[in-house]
């Protein structure tokens, strides 16, 4: 079973977010743009969930810090989530999995993490566009869906047959 948390820094604590909507008020030029909220999002599989209750408060988040919850409040603004590459490390889920191997004294769980943006104001599906395209770098990471998965495995398909370029090395630019 995949459980899944958001956890969000207090409104007086949350820097990351206060930076970015400034940086896409004054760089990006979106001034419909009236808040984001940035939530990191923790998909988490091969644990039970006693262990998982127990560590939402000392592994996902610091509670004098953070607002946890399990269901994604929008608060009517436009909603996106990116999430690293396959093959990307994850420091946050990395660490996150050692944590609670170590708690556990058992096996390291799989979590997928993600960061979930919440655009607040009188934007547009073009604003939308303009500011996925300022904070996703497509080197490293893509836009993720927001529905939860059934497991976190990868099942990748294995190519039975490598494509051979032939003449290559004789070739013009």
């Amino acid at each position: 079973m995949v459980y899944r948390i958001y956890v969000e820094k207090k409104a007086d604590l949350a820097h990351e977010a206060n930076v970015l909507f400034g940086e896409l008020r004054n760089l990006v030029g979106i001034s419909g743009l009236e808040g984001v909220r940035v939530i990191n999002r923790y998909d988490v599989e091969n644990i039970d969930e006693e262990l998982f209750k127990k560590t939402q408060g000392t592994v996902f988040s610091e509670p004098q810090l953070d607002i946890v919850t399990t269901e994604l409040d929008a608060c009517g603004g436009k909603v996106f989530a990116v999430e690293y590459l396959p093959g990307q490390y994850d420091q946050r889920a990395d660490s996150a999995a050692q944590c609670i191997q170590i708690i556990s004294c058992g096996e390291r769980p799989t979590i997928r993490t993600a960061k979930v943006y919440v655009l607040l104001g009188n934007i547009t599906d073009d604003d939308v566009n303009e500011i996925k395209k300022y904070v996703i770098n497509a080197v490293e990471s893509r836009e993720a869906s927001l529905n939860k998965p059934e497991t976190l495995a990868i099942d990748y398909a294995i190519p039975e047959t490598v494509e051979t370029v032939d003449g290559f090395i004789t070739l013009d630019d």
